[in-house]
């Protein structure tokens, strides 16, 4: 069988993660057809936006997508985030990120936790105005039922599939109360139908004390999106930091899967770029398309490299990008002879 799988290379680093994440996929022994779509500030240069309708194309007929980053300045007039209207245009509701302790002196153990975002609405909405003559700015941060129904059973859907027993629901209730109130009340309803798994309720400013304090205790985390960006990337903290990030966005025709760090323009061309988070991306890409197998094997491979310290300068190691690709592809290749 060939999969089809769009890739997004964007700007800054995302090109050298995304070039390296290729050459992996190419070695994996698998039938791949690439096809490469602009995104980001480079494609607004070529295009005149962001996310030209080519790309929107080649992401709906692909079997998975893999993005690597984009610059998104807040200075241009009329320009937009592309992740965002890509997120929504498509209706990747669920934003996954797990987040799982490695074997390396910036990774604390014991961590081994999931937090699910709602990925189209809240105040990531774009509803926004200036009113008394650009004295208040105004943004509406929209919640609805539909959007906090099927984000929750998705977060239980997969506490189910991983075995996981706890599903913690993250809000703001006690003072947005009509938002974050429906949020939590639709999330306690979804709930109701897993008595198998434990469901349980936080504010999202106690979850961020939690995490820093006894991130042990989290299984699941399920909140809305703006809550859900934050708290995952403080959660990547605990692990070795967004160098080591994934995340799948997730829809119901379709499914990006990306490292959570940004472009890091000032890194672009460096070598030093750190693909690992590209690499766990693309792991969670092969469990999508139902190569769990191999996706476990090159998961490994990642593994095997962090614990071996066989990485780039930002988790400690002295290796460029391009020989960190070279350590995880020897790496797959002897895990099939271990005992």
């Amino acid at each position: 069988m060939t999969y089809r799988i769009c890739l997004l290379p964007g700007d800054g680093i995302g090109p050298e993660v995304i070039t390296q994440a290729e050459k992996v996929l190419k070695a994996l022994g698998l039938q791949f057809e690439f096809e490469v779509g602009d995104i980001g500030f480079g494609a607004y240069k070529k295009h005149g936006t962001p996310l030209p309708e080519s790309t929107m194309e080649s992401i709906l007929k692909s079997d998975a997508t893999l993005f690597g980053a984009v610059t998104t300045p807040p200075d241009i007039p009329g320009y937009f985030s592309p992740v965002v209207r890509m997120r929504q245009a498509l209706d990747l509701y669920a934003n996954i990120r797990p987040c799982r302790s490695f074997d390396h002196p910036a990774s604390r153990p014991g961590i081994d936790l999931v937090v699910v975002r709602e990925n189209t609405e809240d105040l990531y909405s774009g509803v926004e105005r200036i009113e008394d003559d650009g004295n208040r700015a105004i943004g509406e941060m929209i919640i609805t039922r539909r959007a906090s129904e099927r984000v929750s059973r998705k977060a239980f859907e997969l506490a189910r599939a991983e075995g996981r027993h706890k599903v913690t629901i993250v809000h703001k209730a006690n003072v947005l109360r009509q938002t974050c109130g429906l949020f939590r009340r639709v999330a306690l309803e979804v709930a109701s139908d897993y008595p198998g798994i434990t469901a349980d309720e936080m504010l999202v400013d106690t979850c961020a004390m939690e995490l820093v304090r006894a991130p042990g205790q989290f299984d699941v985390i399920v909140t809305t999106n703006l809550f859900g960006d934050i708290l995952s990337d403080e959660a990547s903290m605990l692990v070795g930091g967004l160098g080591v990030a994934y995340s799948g966005n997730i829809g119901v025709k379709a499914a990006v899967f990306e490292p959570v760090h940004g472009s890091a323009p000032t890194l672009a061309g460096k070598h030093t770029a750190n693909p690992i988070a590209t690499f766990l991306s693309a792991v969670m890409l092969l469990q999508y398309i139902g190569e769990a197998a191999v996706a476990g094997r090159l998961r490994q491979a990642v593994l095997d490299c962090i614990a071996q310290q066989a990485v780039t300068p930002d988790l400690g190691g002295t290796l460029t990008t391009e020989q960190v690709t070279d350590r995880v592809l020897s790496a797959f290749e002897i895990v099939p002879e271990r005992k």
